[in-house]
């Protein structure tokens, strides 16, 4: 099995267009991965839609979904609706794989929510496997989920690889293992990157995100939040580690670089950014990484129920805590709320801030 292949993930502004232009040039991405549901109420430029078509047609373009909203206790038209779009967007190209994030978003104005974590818990978990059920059923390509960078706590850190696993078992799905999550995490809950890391099943990572994001200033510290908003370069803590996570991921395929397009808007940035793209072209190809030869996947039927898994308390408590989040509910209120799927009494009171912060600015209402 070759080295894992390089590539973007595709946005559409001209900003980003323009720094990624001497890559596209010289034939340097060698794959292109496309959030198709951004895209979902609006007509794709003709540019694009030739670009993706182009790495499609080469069978080197993969889907990542950004709205699926997995853990939603509630099933609703949105859903229904979500897949089949997605069963078109796969009518109109080819796809390796398609991947989701962990989390959930119930909030009106869905397309400017942001997940939000679950407690690892058995009806979070059946709720999870049920929407995951129903995403690989549309598709006749792999499935896979993205970590979380946000955590409420220190449980929530520690518990994610384990939920992951569980989550994909029955479909024989795998895992985006994004760094800059897991960087995120790292210095929000003072933990080394690596012991994070381990808690992952590393042998379904089939895909790895790089990115860079931002400083929060912090209410109870002095030191900041870290939050994951793909806004800047990758920190050199992610790359210094890169070589000895992609060694251990035996079933990598692919490396992914994140970065929102209108970010890249001044001359010093997309010099960054293609320096970036350098160095971890320059670690690939150091590495000593050794791939297994994996079988042909086929995929695995799994018996599910026609109606959608639903739990009502679970969503009312997800209603309720988005609601006191966006409505800057007090951090001991929250703490002390009697909720029976969420453990806020170990919440970080930091991290209830930032995502009151999160929630603000996306205003899901």
């Amino acid at each position: 099995m070759g080295r894992p292949l390089l590539g973007l993930s595709m946005m559409a502004e001209s900003e980003f267009i323009s720094a990624v232009l001497p890559l596209l040039q010289s034939n340097s991405i060698e794959v292109l991965e496309w959030s198709f549901d951004t895209f979902y109420n609006t007509e794709e430029p003709v540019w694009l839609s030739e670009l993706l078509n182009f790495y499609s047609e080469n069978n080197r373009l993969i889907g990542h979904g950004v709205y699926y909203s997995l853990f939603d206790a509630l099933w609703t038209e949105r859903q229904e609706l979500w897949l089949e779009k997605l069963k078109e967007e796969f009518h109109k190209r080819k796809y390796k794989h398609i991947t989701e994030h962990f989390g959930f978003m119930n909030t009106e104005n869905f397309h400017q929510g942001v997940p939000l974590p679950v407690c690892l818990h058995s009806k979070t978990l059946e709720i999870g496997k049920d929407r995951l059920y129903r995403l690989q059923d549309a598709v006749e390509v792999p499935v896979g989920i993205e970590n979380l960078a946000f955590a409420f706590s220190l449980d929530d850190v520690t518990e994610q690889g384990v939920f992951l696993d569980k989550l994909t078992e029955d479909i024989d799905g795998f895992l985006i293992l994004d760094l800059h999550n897991i960087y995120c995490q790292s210095c929000n809950f003072n933990v080394d990157m690596r012991d994070i890391i381990k808690l992952y099943p590393l042998n379904k990572v089939r895909e790895i995100h790089l990115s860079g994001g931002s400083w929060q200033e912090s209410v109870y510290s002095k030191t900041p939040v870290r939050r994951d908003t793909h806004d800047d370069a990758i920190p050199k803590e992610i790359l210094s580690i890169l070589s000895s996570v992609v060694f251990q991921c035996k079933n990598l395929e692919y490396i992914i670089i994140e970065r929102l397009g209108h970010t890249i808007n001044t001359e010093e940035k997309k010099k960054s950014f293609l320096d970036d793209f350098a160095q971890v072209r320059t670690l690939i190809d150091s590495s000593d990484w050794e791939g297994v030869n994996k079988d042909l996947w086929n995929k695995k039927k799994v018996q599910f129920q026609k109606t959608p898994l639903e739990d009502m308390i679970l969503n009312e408590e997800q209603t309720l805590l988005t609601k006191l989040l966006f409505d800057n509910a007090g951090v001991a209120s929250i703490k002390n709320h009697e909720f029976h799927y969420f453990k806020t009494k170990d919440w970080d009171p930091e991290m209830i801030l930032t995502a009151q912060n999160i929630i603000k600015k996306w205003n899901p209402y």
